[in-house]
């Protein structure tokens, strides 16, 4: 399983899927799912899902989701002496940004490499050497010498979608990874995987429904359109949350240690996580021996804002891989905290027949 988990992660996180452009990620997706004997379709926002049922009676239908997307830009103005303004697609910290590598996706498909730059410190006053440069005073250097250049020669167009540009890279200490894109190519990993797992072992009492969303990381938008069109009676939504365990933080609060297992999340600020889900999140684990660290999160927020109010209402719950640095170029994760997502949402999908579904949803 170990194995297989790399392969994904590098053949994701290398791929270039900001917000509204996600279709590198949904064509792995699709390829990964295609011949294991379900449905593969998506809605009119381009939202992907991999939906198998057992016979008629194929009981609950029981989601597992992640989202396609990653923070990025879109080229907003051509200046005349070539050098491009960008706007930022999701949370960005300005701090992070300046002398990164990024790649653009021109419309005739060619990559096209670039750097974030702004002016040289060398001749600005010490007030602006000294503050953090607003995303308006940067632009993307691709080499250009004109707009003319840029359009005809480079193929860059207004609105082109732009990526870091970063590898997939395995780091001195043994499981850490380094990549950008974490949040959310651990989500995508681990609903193809699982789903795979699942298939195989013919372990769902459920229709299983195993998902990717586009543009979360710009309002949860993607969640909306997906959730009317397969009606899922619950979702798990898989995730890359932040971690917590560096220095500037209380290491006796941390609630996202790199090492410690899955996350499972309970509540943030888009969704409070059905408590019953939860709890049996947690007691799944727990009998399975799968490493795992809970969470009560005061800022953030993932697709279960949008899942769990869809409908008739959905009952979420989060898991994750807690990831170093995430909305940034170089994040860090522990393999070790995806293998047992991986798990876990194994686990819990088996648990979920018509009996426990019920439970789940039924209040009087």
């Amino acid at each position: 399983m170990k194995q297989k988990a790399l392969e994904l992660l590098k053949e994701l996180t290398d791929a270039h899927s900001v917000p509204g452009y996600e279709d590198e990620v949904r064509a792995i997706f699709a390829d990964e799912l295609e011949n294991i004997g379900g449905k593969i379709d998506s809605d009119r926002q381009g939202s992907v899902y991999f939906e198998r049922g057992l016979g008629e009676n194929s009981g609950p239908r029981v989601m597992i989701a992640g989202h396609m997307d990653e923070v990025g830009f879109r080229i907003q103005h051509i200046r005349p002496d070539g050098y491009l303004k960008f706007v930022p697609i999701g949370g960005w910290w300005p701090h992070v940004m300046l002398a990164q590598r990024v790649v653009i996706l021109t419309k005739s498909g060619e990559k096209i490499l670039g750097v974030i730059s702004s002016t040289p410190p060398h001749f600005l006053s010490e007030e602006r050497r000294t503050r953090v440069m607003p995303i308006s005073e940067l632009f993307i250097d691709i080499g250009a010498s004109s707009a003319q250049e840029a359009t005809e020669i480079f193929g860059i167009a207004l609105g082109d979608p732009v990526a870091p540009a970063t590898s997939f890279t395995a780091m001195a200490k043994q499981g850490y990874y380094m990549a950008k894109a974490f949040d959310n190519r651990v989500g995508m990993a681990c609903a193809i995987q699982a789903a795979q797992i699942l298939v195989r072992e013919e372990g769902h009492p459920n229709t299983l429904i195993s998902a990717g969303t586009v543009q979360e990381e710009v309002g949860l938008r993607g969640a909306r359109s997906l959730a009317n069109l397969v009606k899922p009676d619950i979702a798990i939504i898989l995730e890359g949350p932040p971690a917590d365990d560096t220095p500037g933080f209380n290491p006796s609060e941390s609630q996202g240690k790199l090492g410690s297992g899955v996350q499972i999340r309970l509540h943030d600020p888009s969704a409070i996580m059905n408590p019953r889900l939860a709890d049996l999140a947690i007691e799944t684990a727990k009998k399975e021996s799968i490493p795992h660290q809970v969470t009560v999160r005061t800022s953030g927020g993932t697709d279960a804002g949008s899942f769990s109010h869809a409908n008739n209402g959905i009952p979420c719950i989060v898991l994750g891989v807690p990831s170093r640095y995430i909305h940034s170029h170089n994040a860090i994760i522990d393999i070790h905290d995806y293998l047992s997502m991986v798990k876990l949402t194994v686990a819990l999908v088996k648990r979920l027949d018509q009996e426990k579904v019920d439970e789940l949803i039924e209040y009087l």
